[in-house]
């Protein structure tokens, strides 16, 4: 009869074999009626799950990770159950939980409209409040095939004749709703208490355009109120800080349609472009990096050696020209090693840090292109560091160094590492691979931070440390990476004279901090919603005068201040004090300077910071202060 070992270490018998459930209301009521799931020796069951043996055993409720994910998804069967109640016709598909929430895609003769929405939402509150119980049952292959011809229901059984033969499948029962899923689920639809649809977008069945368009129904779920509340805030606040529409509103930036997924940059979103790339050009100067270029376009031959051509095909923009390939680069590496290996390189080189603001392009799809995070042609703050294997771990933890100032600097403080391991689809030996990730791990370790690691996300040539920011509305972003590469030095013949005159090969480190500078800016942009601090913000201040008698003496204060590095406009316009400045708050700037009779008699300057007025000023003591919100 089992022994049941619970997380604090004690341990519960039983006289016969018993549910999770059982087990939860002999601890005591309270966890009975919290518990959504179990995991029983690590696998996630349903609290019907019967223990026969000795196990280990956590009981899930909605504190739990696991018991928010199994909320989400049984909320998408909950959606599902709705829409058939409510229109009988249409066929579900499939439902997962996706971040913050579930999609369920329907097969429905007409779009679902807002009225449809509202109508479903409310039909799954009802369902939900009837407690109706959720019984999992398993059938052969071929009897749920059937089970599921019979209803109509051709998708559900198209996916599972999929599914090898011979196997027992389980199905989750709730009123007369039935739907195919590897569980576990809730014990019942009372358990889904908060929960909202969000939109309906269309999505091809099984993700093939040559099959039909679905509906796919989005929604959120939560285990309290005030969760959804802070989600929907999230959202509301997100749609503010669009980097679309604050690119318009600021003048920034725009893209159009004859040129999909490449940006057109305005004057001051170039201003911003540049003092983003100024700064990390004297950052990575400081920091021993020799800045370099390389060809936007190279022979394919160059690609097939590096490995790209067999892996990254489908991605790369090529074209032709006196009957020979060509593509234009995706990425920099093999450039940088062309650089490497000219002329007899040694030891005593190492480690050779080259850095260069490379124009990449990657043949995205057109549906995954948004603003300027997803773009088909961006810069990266790139970099490859050549460097004995004794090396790797200083360079890692000197670039962890770095990487953590410059994300300070850019006003992110909230940083967490992952690790990419090897992929399904690689090039090289596993040896290498292992060699590569144990020496990544070994890095971390000597950088005294935690990391999480992510098996199969690593790149084809190597593992890679990826550095997340979260930005001021909680969302991750990830921008840097550092990544180990035995495989390319080999393919692309890169070696150095080593202190034995042996020849050898040098260890290639991939990086970049920001990443895609589009995208980083189109962060930074969200992040201060507009209102960039003073050394980023393209116009950092406006002089106006109020009436005409202080043009003369506001042009010598803007004179004044441009001859000083600062970034100044002049609104000498005839309209109302007033008007200028909510104009000008609209922009964003970091500060508003005004002069009237009583600032020009006394030789001084009336300044407004974003909501606060700081009264008069000299020139000289407002210039001081504006050095001090500087970078040094």
């Amino acid at each position: 009869m089992p022994d049941i070992r619970l997380p604090d270490g004690s341990v519960r018998s039983f006289d016969k074999p018993v549910s999770v459930y059982e087990v939860a209301a002999s601890i005591g009521t309270g966890l009975a009626r919290a518990s959504l799931a179990g995991r029983v020796d690590g696998q996630l069951v349903d609290t019907s799950y019967v223990i026969d043996r000795d196990a280990d055993l956590a009981i899930v409720t909605d504190k739990d990770a696991d018991g928010l994910s199994i909320i989400r998804h049984s909320t998408a069967h909950l959606l599902a159950y709705a829409v058939k109640e409510l229109f009988p016709e249409a066929q579900v598909t499939i439902g997962p939980e996706i971040e913050n929430g579930f999609y369920y895609d329907f097969s429905y003769k007409r779009p679902f409209t807002p009225e449809d929405l509202a109508a479903i939402e409310q039909k799954m509150t009802e369902l939900a409040k009837k407690d109706i119980p959720v019984e999992r049952y398993e059938l052969p292959r071929d009897e749920a095939i059937a089970y599921f011809k019979s209803i109509g229901e051709h998708y559900k059984a198209e996916i599972i004749e999929s599914i090898p033969q011979g196997e027992v499948l389980s199905l989750y029962r709730e009123g007369g709703f039935t739907d195919l899923c590897r569980g576990p689920h809730v014990p019942s639809t009372g358990k889904l208490k908060v929960f909202k649809l969000m939109k309906v977008a269309g999505a091809y069945w099984r993700g093939d355009s040559k099959n039909e368009m679905l509906q796919r129904v989005y929604g959120t779920a939560w285990a309290k109120k005030e969760d959804l509340a802070q989600y929907l805030y999230m959202l509301e606040e997100a749609e503010k800080r669009d980097h679309r529409k604050l690119g318009k509103q600021l003048d920034l930036f725009h893209l159009q349609d004859e040129a999909p997924g490449m940006v057109f940059w305005h004057p001051k979103g170039w201003q911003l472009w540049q003092s983003v790339e100024q700064y990390m050009r004297r950052t990575l100067g400081e920091a021993g990096y020799q800045e370099i270029r390389t060809p936007l376009v190279m022979d394919r031959i160059l690609w097939e050696k590096s490995g790209h051509w067999e892996n990254y095909r489908e991605n790369m923009f090529t074209t032709e020209s006196e009957k020979r390939d060509y593509a234009v680069k995706p990425m920099n590496c093999p450039g940088h090693v062309q650089v490497f290996n000219q002329g007899l390189r040694s030891y005593r080189d190492l480690p050779l840090r080259y850095a260069e603001f490379g124009a990449c392009h990657r043949n995205e799809p057109s549906g995954a292109l948004h603003g300027i995070m997803r773009v088909r042609g961006f810069v990266q703050d790139d970099a490859h560091i050549f460097c004995a294997e004794e090396q790797i771990i200083e360079e890692a933890r000197a670039f962890n160094e770095l990487t953590m100032r410059v994300y300070r600097q850019f006003g992110f403080d909230n940083v967490s590492v992952k690790l990419s391991l090897r992929p399904e689809k690689y090039a090289g030996t596993l040896e290498a691979w292992d060699r590569a990730e144990n020496g990544l791990r070994e890095a971390l370790r000597a950088c005294g931070i935690e990391w999480e690691e992510l098996p199969g996300e690593g790149a084809f040539y190597g593992p890679k440390i990826e550095y997340h920011i979260k930005d001021a509305l909680g969302r991750s972003w990830q921008c840097g990476t550092l990544q180990l590469d035995y495989v390319l030095p080999e393919r692309l013949g890169a070696e150095y004279v080593a202190e034995d005159n042996s020849r050898k090969r040098p260890v290639m480190l991939h990086r970049a901090i920001l990443g895609s500078l589009e995208r980083f800016l189109g962060i930074l942009i969200e992040n201060h919603a507009g209102a960039f601090p003073l050394w980023l913000a393209p116009v950092q201040m406006v002089v106006m005068n109020i009436t005409e008698a202080q043009a003369d003496y506001a042009s010598v204060v803007a004179q004044t201040l441009k001859k000083q590095g600062f970034r100044v406009e002049l609104d000498l316009r005839n309209e109302k004090i007033s008007y200028k400045i909510r104009e000008h708050s609209l922009q964003k700037l970091p500060f508003q300077i005004i002069v009237g009779d009583k600032e020009k008699a006394d030789g001084l300057i009336a300044v407004r910071a974003r909501g606060e007025d700081l009264g008069q000023l000299t020139l000289d003591d407002f210039a001081a202060r504006l050095k001090a919100d500087m970078p040094q």
